[in-house]
């Protein structure tokens, strides 16, 4: 009976230990040769590291069979493509999927066993995304000619979550603005100048807190999102020069090449869209404006892109704004301003015809 596996290396692919900070591959013997000369081969630090380590070493088994097979081509050719906050998200998921899933040959999945897995997880948000995952994964099964059908795909209905829906009025902004720094915090400025120029381009966080002052270009200022790789120019108007000012003037080290930056003149986020300082300093402020103002009902960081969305003066500039390729997307989740219309005047109407 083959040894049960740490608790810190379950769902971990075959072979793979994490020890000392680290991932370790233990290598097949006779295939030393492939890595080095060494029986352990460190991957990486990360999972996102290792996948990619492991990519450019491993020949992909054309013969896959399990699921826990399926995950593994799929996190070295799939996830590497992603955005890296959505890598090292994907790689939490299959570390969960392939300890529930992996033993099983492709042929055993069935959508009763999809419904089970989401009463598991309680039928959460996370739950969702991790069946979608799953989903993807077997649909490149399809493609990579390991199946010849989608297992459980349009056979599974998972009802969505009504999409969020505050809408943060101009009043409560205002408000925003005027909450005044305390001596020596100078957090509450720099979240209030973040606010100004992310209502004034709907930028997600993770390119907002990586703008730097070579993105500041003489047509505007130009981004790179992180999540599609498209580039943007936001042209610039008098609202933008001000607010990239007053960003600037706010940093507490004027040198750094960050139009935000913490204390040692760093990125608020890395590379791996992880963020250092700025979700605390946003929830300290959050706590002194509903206690020090007229706003009552928190907001999101995510809510201010919303709002960009719903004041856009038509849904394809909301949806330019924003970078979606979709407006469906834009409409769905980020229109939040409630419609108005005229209502009929069939008593008036009626008064004209009866004189």
């Amino acid at each position: 009976m083959p040894k049960k596996r740490n608790k810190e290396n379950q769902g971990l692919p075959k072979r793979w230990r994490y020890t000392r900070n680290a991932y370790y591959y233990q290598v097949p013997p006779g295939l030393e040769h492939l890595w080095e000369g060494k029986k352990t081969f460190k991957l990486g630090n990360t999972l996102t590291e290792a996948y990619k380590e492991w990519a450019k070493r491993l020949e992909t088994n054309e013969n896959v069979k399990t699921v826990g097979e399926l995950l593994d081509r799929y996190a070295l050719e799939v996830i590497p493509t992603k955005a890296l906050s959505t890598q090292k998200e994907n790689n939490r998921q299959i570390t969960l999927l392939r300890k529930i899933f992996g033993m099983l040959p492709l042929s055993a999945i069935e959508p009763q066993h999809i419904y089970k897995f989401y009463d598991k997880r309680d039928a959460t948000t996370s739950a969702k995304r991790e069946i979608a995952l799953f989903s993807h994964a077997f649909t490149k099964a399809v493609e990579w000619g390991y199946i010849k059908q989608h297992p459980f795909k349009g056979q599974v209905r998972i009802e969505n979550n009504k999409p969020r829906d505050r809408y943060i009025e101009d009043w409560e902004i205002i408000e925003c603005l005027s909450l005044k720094s305390r001596q020596g915090a100078g957090s509450v400025t720099v979240i209030q100048e973040y606010i100004r120029l992310k209502l004034l381009t709907g930028l997600r966080k993770g390119d907002m807190l990586r703008l730097k002052k070579d993105d500041l270009k003489k047509d505007g200022i130009h981004v790179k999102t992180g999540k599609t790789g498209k580039t943007i120019i936001y042209e610039w108007s008098n609202e933008l020069h001000q607010a990239i000012e007053k960003a600037l003037n706010s940093r507490p080290i004027d040198i750094s090449p960050f139009i935000f930056c913490n204390r040692l003149g760093r990125s608020y986020i890395n590379e791996a869209g992880e963020s250092f300082g700025f979700d605390s300093m946003w929830q300290r402020f959050m706590k002194r404006l509903l206690n020090e103002t007229l706003v009552k009902e928190r907001f999101t960081e995510h809510d201010l892109r919303a709002k960009v969305a719903s004041d856009a003066t038509n849904l394809e500039h909301a949806r330019a704004l924003l970078a979606h390729s979709d407006s469906k997307i834009t409409t769905k989740h980020y229109r939040r301003k409630a419609e108005k219309v005229l209502p009929m005047s069939y008593l008036n109407k009626t008064e004209s015809d009866n004189k």
